[in-house]
């Protein structure tokens, strides 16, 4: 990827074209991005719609972003065969072809097959958006067309909360994937026009078939198993104990061959930097836990806290307020102070923020639930700036787009295994609070009675008192969730001091 990004002058494109061509890939990469968050506030109607369990319903999300984070690594083996433009346009394509699918899908199985497919078409949208912006763009205004295009990677995980909500709201969840097909459309057409006399050089490069197969497998396998474990009574099931071996054997040879064959698929051999193994294990753990949040909070606002898709969509959309605002201030920051301090800082605003929402109790209010979204805001840029920029100046320059996709690879799939990890015990915790609080009620009898003179009969009485147990229930086991985030973050805020100190400063354009 990197060797067809290097602009010639021949490609550059100047005036309101190129400003028509930034908006357009700039358009593609935050369709691409939305889909990450458009669908969370919409799980409950999908799973009510579909007649499924809420944490089935969270399959949704977790089915596109293991496709995703699979096809990341094959984008520059895909661009260097077939050409940038060519991949991008048919990306676009299918992106749209599989969210109309998504939205006529008659049942979860249907939706998540589309979504997988779905996930596969819009992995490569963001690199190779990337790729053409750079060969487009003059040198003098790359830094600019940056800047706009992480924009769109900003506002994007804002705007889908809110587009989620809305549209669940008002025309149906299955809008939350219509929405995609004019986009897709117009900027599949738009590109072609105007990007296709700019097409990369094509060249026969091998692509390590047996490391892909190796990793859709042991990936695979491990996310059926997360996501079905409970259903399944976890392994009591011969189902799930099938699904870890195999996922176990599976990882152990790709880590095998990755490490032996001459063209790896994923280039392991950037952990032999201490730096490099320290970011990444940040960012699977921190990332894990603050994604599950985000499909939490809406998952428990919708289920026990009674609002609707668009109030929990506002509320979430908080937490990029402070966000777009903090992005450039942490860049410049890195530049100047230690990457690891500004890290630290950004971790430890995180674990608080979460630490207080075990405090949260039934009678939360609105702006109660806000102000920690925007402080999330606030400490989010905090570590992701510094950690792309660390991850990348740690390894030798041939080796940045390896390490830089690695690391995005992580962060994906860190966010589908916490989803389905976090929404699994929150499920679980829910039932064994529920049987305590069952077992310790003070004078039941007198509560039914009192709601019969209220004019409830005997069953609505007893079914009001069950609910007022189960509502609790949900509200300890997700409090005690977000203690268990929130001591995962403090422990990543501390490790990352593991870290050497950086031997150069990194640029502005690493931390890009």
């Amino acid at each position: 990827m990197s060797a067809a990004a290097q602009p010639g002058s021949a490609h550059h494109l100047h005036g309101g074209v190129l400003f028509g061509a930034i908006f357009l890939l700039a358009l593609a990469n935050f369709m691409a991005v939305l889909d990450l968050t458009i669908v969370n506030v919409a799980v409950p109607h999908i799973a009510g719609s579909l007649a499924v369990s809420p944490n089935e319903g969270t399959w949704v999300i977790t089915s596109y972003a293991v496709a995703e984070a699979i096809t990341v690594p094959l984008t520059g083996w895909l661009a260097a065969r077939f050409g940038a433009v060519r991949v991008f346009v048919v990306a676009c394509v299918c992106f749209g072809l599989f969210s109309l699918l998504c939205g006529f899908a008659p049942s979860l199985s249907m939706l998540v097959v589309f979504r997988v497919m779905q996930g596969f078409s819009g992995g490569p949208l963001m690199p190779i958006s990337q790729t053409l912006l750079l060969r487009i763009t003059p040198p003098n205004r790359a830094q600019m067309a940056l800047g706009l295009q992480t924009m769109t990677t900003i506002l994007a995980p804002i705007a889908g909360p809110l587009i989620g909500g809305t549209l669940t709201d008002s025309v149906g969840w299955p809008w939350a994937f219509y929405i995609n097909v004019p986009i897709a459309v117009i900027v599949a057409l738009a590109s072609w026009s105007l990007f296709r006399k700019h097409e990369t050089e094509t060249v026969n490069r091998p692509v390590d078939y047996v490391g892909l197969g190796l990793l859709i497998l042991w990936i695979g396998a491990l996310q059926i198993l997360l996501d079905n474990g409970q259903e399944k009574d976890w392994f009591a099931s011969p189902f799930i104990v099938s699904l870890a071996v195999i996922a176990a054997i599976g990882f152990i040879a790709f880590l095998i061959w990755e490490l032996t064959d001459e063209h790896p698929i994923v280039d392991l051999s950037v952990f032999g930097s201490r730096t490099f193994s320290v970011m990444a294990a940040a960012m699977a753990f921190t990332f894990g836990a603050f994604f599950a949040t985000v499909v939490l909070i809406p998952l428990w606002l919708q289920t026990n806290m009674g609002y609707t898709a668009t109030w929990a969509g506002d509320v979430m959309a908080f937490q990029g307020v402070l966000g777009v605002m903090m992005a450039p201030v942490a860049a410049i920051a890195i530049s100047r102070v230690d990457p690891r301090l500004v890290m630290s800082i950004g971790l430890s605003i995180l674990a608080a923020v979460t630490f207080w929402r075990t405090t949260f109790t039934h009678d939360i209010t609105y702006w109660q639930l806000v102000l920690p979204q925007l402080l999330t805001g606030l400490g989010i840029p905090l570590f992701f700036v510094p950690l792309m920029g660390l991850s990348v100046a740690a390894v030798p320059p041939a080796q940045t787009a390896s390490a830089a996709g690695l690391v995005n690879f992580i962060r994906t799939m860190s966010g589908a295994f916490g989803t389905a990890l976090v929404t699994t015990v929150w499920d679980q915790t829910s039932t064994s609070v529920r049987v305590n609080l069952a077992g310790r009620l003070h004078q039941p009898q007198e509560t039914l009675a009192t709601l019969q003179a209220h004019g409830q009969t005997s069953a609505q009485a007893t079914q009001s008192l069950s609910d007022i147990v189960q509502s609790q229930a949900v509200m300890i086991a997700t409090n005690q969730v977000f203690l268990i985030l929130a001591v995962i973050i403090a422990g990543v805020a501390v490790s990352v001091w593991l870290s050497p100190k950086p031997k150069r400063a990194v640029s502005l354009a690493a931390a890009h």
